[in-house]
């Protein structure tokens, strides 16, 4: 695993990592699977190297979509191309129902991952209370680190600042993605849960939140620049405020650009104009727009299949 004795596990730049499909989406392209993996830990820039871990089968790896069959296989293998790439492999095990949670996290254990992604249940809107109880479940049952997924855009309902303050007092539970876009919610998680490592859920807010306290970012841009979030996320761990804020302006229009249709549709479009994906999604999620096809390009992201800086280069 690719660990800073000096950082804690969850410190820097994870790469929330797209499932491949193959051109018709009938089945994962687990030959292209590996090569993105492979490409997260080599990185753009061979100086600097790739991120942290991975996240298998997030929203990004548009985990609804998945048969359990496609889920087991999806973990295995892609638990397994993460360590002999040297990443951290965190597996996304999230569901609206306790039940189901405790048995794709028993999934991602029997498969060799090293923490698990839980995401708070979506659609039936559960009470703190019941987010509180359904994570302690979880915790409780869990033989790895618990980061728990807090993005209330997505699921209908925010994990409040106590809430996460009670989950943290569980051993198990190590890190929160902090996806409510809230430097207030952020940096209130920080200071009541010195022990929990908070990354950012957004690219656009890794900076803003590292300064309330955030140490790293669960990232969907870093699929396209693994290096550049790597940098980003060493520069601002290492007190150099002034690097991390000249990489922060570069990367924002690139950022924003993956955002400009649900995810993962514009990081998929980026990455198929690359060479390095199909660009086909499950429906309900459809290919990238025109649209959206056309902004990837005006960023320069069609220009070199290594993504080693063109599109940063082109604005400079």
């Amino acid at each position: 695993m690719n660990t800073d004795p000096a950082q804690p596990m969850f410190a820097g730049a994870f790469t929330a990592i797209v499932t491949p499909f193959t051109e018709d989406a009938s089945a994962i392209d687990f030959a292209r699977l590996k090569d993105q993996i492979d490409f997260q830990a080599r990185g753009e820039d061979p100086s600097v190297g790739g991120v942290k871990g991975i996240i298998i089968s997030g929203t990004t790896g548009e985990s609804p979509t998945l048969s359990e069959q496609e889920y087991r296989a999806l973990v295995t293998k892609g638990v397994d191309f993460a360590h002999r790439a040297g990443l951290i492999a965190v597996v996304g095990t999230g569901s609206n129902s306790t039940h189901h949670a405790l048995h794709l996290q028993r999934i991602a254990e029997n498969a060799g991952a090293d923490a698990t992604l839980s995401v708070n249940p979506y659609y039936n809107k559960p009470v703190q209370e019941g987010l509180y109880q359904h994570f302690m479940h979880i915790a409780d049952q869990a033989q790895i680190p618990v980061m728990l997924y807090n993005i209330p855009g997505r699921t209908g309902v925010a994990l409040t600042p106590e809430t996460v303050e009670r989950l943290s007092k569980h051993e198990r539970i190590t890190a929160i993605k902090e996806a409510t876009g809230s430097t207030d919610s952020c940096g209130e998680i920080a200071m009541r849960c010195p022990n929990l490592a908070v990354l950012s859920g957004d690219d656009t807010m890794t900076l803003p939140f590292a300064s309330v306290g955030a140490v790293g970012v669960v990232s969907v841009l870093s699929n396209l620049f693994p290096s550049k979030l790597s940098a980003l996320c060493n520069a601002f761990l290492q007190n150099r405020w002034d690097d991390a804020l000249q990489t922060h302006r570069e990367l924002i229009p690139l950022a924003r650009a993956m955002f400009v249709e649900t995810n993962p549709i514009p990081v998929k479009g980026a990455m198929m104009m690359q060479g390095r994906d199909t660009g086909s999604l499950r429906l309900p999620m459809t290919r990238a727009s025109e649209n959206t096809l056309k902004l990837l390009r005006s960023l320069s992201l069609d220009q070199s299949p290594a993504l080693g800086g063109s599109a940063l280069q082109s604005r400079a």
